[in-house]
Parts: C-alpha cells; structure tokens; sequence
C-alpha cells in the first residue's frame, strides 16, 4: 500500500513541475451479487443453486503531457466473505491491471507499450472483456497511426515464464519454453479502421502462436472484416471472421459470419440479426480443427448473457448459430434492454446411437435495467432464463425441465479524486 501511495505522490508532483501535464486519479467499485441456477451450462434439481456477490476495486492513475501519457491501474478482486474479519495476511488477488506509456513521436504517430486493454469495433475477437470482474489484458507493444477518420496499428507481444532463476531463465537447453496454459506465446498482428460518413470498415489481419508440447511453436491466423452502414433510417453490421495455420499438427479451417439490421420505430429500436460459429461434425474423422474460437473477444456480449457459448470451456467444438432479437424500452426513468436468442448447432451433432440430433438447441429471454443514479452511479439489475431442447440435454447433461434462469444485480461507482489543470 504504501508503495502506491508514494506512486501516487510522485506522479502529482510531475503534474506540478511541467504547467501543460494533466493529472488524473480515479477509482472505481463495482459489486455483482448473483444467483445462478443453470448458468453456463444445464442444471437439475438435485444440485443447489450458487448465491454469492464478486466485487472489482480499481484505482487508475492518469498521466498526460505533449509527449506522452501514463496509466497505470491496480485491482483488486474478491468474493463477498472469503477473507476472515481479521488477518494478518491473505492469498494475493490485489494485482497490477494496466501499466503502460505511449510516446507521440507526432500528434499521429505513437508508440503504446506495457499491459494494457486491446479492443476493437464490436470486440468479437479482440476486446476488453470488461464484463468479467478480472477484464482481459495484454502485454504488449502497438504502433498507432491515427489522422481523422483513419486508424491502422501493429501489434505484437512475445510471453515468457519465469518459473526458474534468471541465470537458468535466460541461457539453458528449452529457456524459451512458454508453459502458461490458455494463453499464447507469441502474436503479430495488423489493424485498419476506416470511417466513413455512414459507417465504418475495419480489417484484422492476427496470427497467434502457441506453445507445443515438443517445444515447437504453432502458428494460426484470424483474418477479419467489420463493417457498419446507415441506408434510410436502417442500420446495418455485419461481421466475417476465418482462421486458418495450424494447432499442434492439426490444421484450422474454421469461420464465423454475422449480420444484422437495426430499424428505428416510433416506440422502440428492433435489431434482427443472425450469426453463425462454425463447429465440428460429430461424423467427422479428420484431424482438421474446424471449429471457430474468437479467442480474445469479450464473448459475454454475444449468445446470451447466461454464457453457454465461448465462456470458458462451454459447448467445446459444437459451434452454434445464433437468431437474436434485440430491443430497448425507457421504464422507470432508465432502459430495459430485451434481448431472444434462438439456439441451433453450429455442426452435425449426434446421440449416443448415432442418430443424428436436431439442431435447435433452446432459446434464451435476457432482460437488463439499467439506470443512471445521482453522482454518475449506474444500477443494473437482470434476469435470463435459458428454455433448453432434448439437443442441448443430450450435449450438456443436465435435466432441460428443470428451471434454468440466472439474476444478478450490480451497482458501480466510478470517482474521480483528483484532475489537474
């Protein structure tokens, strides 16, 4: 604590010495109490339901002058009780979030490196995933160009563990080894983004290598296509992802492909749109990995708030396609959003007798108030409820007839302490 407090102070003594440096400190607190009974996956009445509240706790520091900005960011997260009233020490969760700096060699022109956030356009595949208490970081170096309505950056990141001392670390048979599960050794990757004056276009080109067991590296690309246009009074988006490379020996041909249509109405905006994930015919003998994984993306915005698709391990190489509806109505002073998703495989699928299974999976109902209250506090407050299919018993488990909903509320608090002038 005290380290950050001496951070702290030297930065706002910077913002002192140099007259055109601006400082900020702010903070945020955000508790999600929640009550899950078939979230992520199916339950049945012989399991318990979970009830618990998870609380994020941040403290951002701010730093800007002509040259450069600074941010670095501390977080703490935690479960409601798990740490006993009085302790002298605690398993660690209060960790660095952000840390970074970006140098502007002209206004244009910038260089950003340290642990930061990465995301673009709708993040499908590169996002934030700020829903998620913890969010998504990366360490990495990006180069910016930025001028009106033009974006292109590069990107690259390169991990290494440091499980041994730093003599061994450095020089010894297998030092690059990367072991952190889950994560990527290596990515390079090229960003353009083009504005136009009804809508935007974005390309990504991403390659990603991964650790083999033999020490080898494989490589798999993402390359994708965002676009958005306003045509009399509609709006249309529409995404298009494909991955090729390799994983281990087994080679990637997997895609993902949406679109969707927004009409103003006198009452209420109406979005219809359709995704489709690519999966893995359970007929299928090859070794060829042709289900789509958008690895980065903040997946919690996509399939359903009750997260059965892409949050962690959930629905393996099934795919899915998703039909969603997606509307918003001013109740109460605030929004009540209203999203239905209609669940279908992204694949064959078949039964333990080798029939093959239906595709509908089951629909989904998302309902979420949200509500600005004095002080710039913002309260949530939602409930889904999944309405699963013999499809999604026979891949899940689970018992379809049981009641599948999930509720949580969350308020957030969002202070700045301290701006310089």
């Amino acid at each position: 604590m005290k380290k950050i407090i001496y951070l702290i102070a030297l930065i706002v003594a910077l913002s002192c010495v140099e007259a055109t440096a601006q400082m900020t400190i702010s903070a945020e607190v955000r508790p999600r109490t929640e009550f899950r009974n078939g979230f992520k996956t199916l339950t049945e009445d012989s399991k318990d339901a979970s009830f618990f509240t998870e609380q994020r706790s941040r403290l951002y520091l701010d730093y800007a002058d002509s040259a450069f900005k600074f941010r670095v960011s501390f977080q703490d997260i935690r479960i409601w009780g798990e740490t006993t009233q009085i302790f002298k020490e605690e398993y660690g969760k209060t960790f660095l979030s952000e840390a970074w700096g970006q140098y502007y060699f002209t206004p244009s022109l910038s260089v950003k490196v340290g642990r930061q956030i990465i995301s673009y356009d709708n993040q499908r595949f590169l996002g934030g995933l700020e829903w998620a208490q913890q969010g998504r970081r990366h360490d990495a170096l990006l180069l910016m160009y930025e001028q009106n309505k033009t974006k292109l950056h590069f990107g690259l990141a390169y991990n290494q563990d440091d499980d041994v001392p730093e003599q061994a670390f450095l020089q010894a048979p297998g030092a690059g080894y990367y072991s952190v599960g889950g994560s990527y050794k290596t990515f390079q990757y090229g960003y353009f983004n083009k504005g136009f004056e009804n809508g935007s276009l974005s390309l990504l080109a991403f390659n990603a290598g991964y650790q083999n067991p033999d020490t080898t590296v494989s490589f798999k690309q993402t390359w994708g296509v965002v676009a958005s246009k306003k045509l009399a009074g509609i709006s249309l988006a529409g995404d298009f992802y494909y991955q090729t490379g390799e994983l281990g020996k087994n080679k990637v041909n997997a895609l993902l492909a949406g679109i969707n249509a927004t009409f103003t109405t006198p009452v209420t905006p109406l979005t219809f749109g359709v995704e489709y994930i690519s999966g893995k015919d359970d007929d299928d003998t090859s070794s060829d990995i042709t289900a789509f994984s958008p690895d980065f993306g903040t997946n919690h915005a996509h399939n359903g708030y009750m997260d059965y698709f892409y949050v962690g391990p959930a629905n393996g190489s099934v795919g899915v396609t998703d039909l969603y509806l997606k509307t918003s109505f001013n109740v109460a002073g605030g929004a009540l959003k209203t999203n239905i998703h209609q669940f279908m495989t992204g694949s064959t699928q078949l039964d333990t007798e080798g029939q093959e299974l239906s595709k509908t999976m089951g629909t989904e109902v998302d309902l979420v108030f949200i509500k600005k209250l004095k002080g710039g506090v913002v309260w949530n407050l939602g409930y889904s409820q999944m309405f699963a299919s013999d499809t999604m018993e026979a891949l899940r488990g689970g018992d379809k007839s049981a009641l599948q909903c999930w509720a949580w509320t969350m308020i957030t608090f969002k202070p700045t302490f301290f701006t310089s002038k």
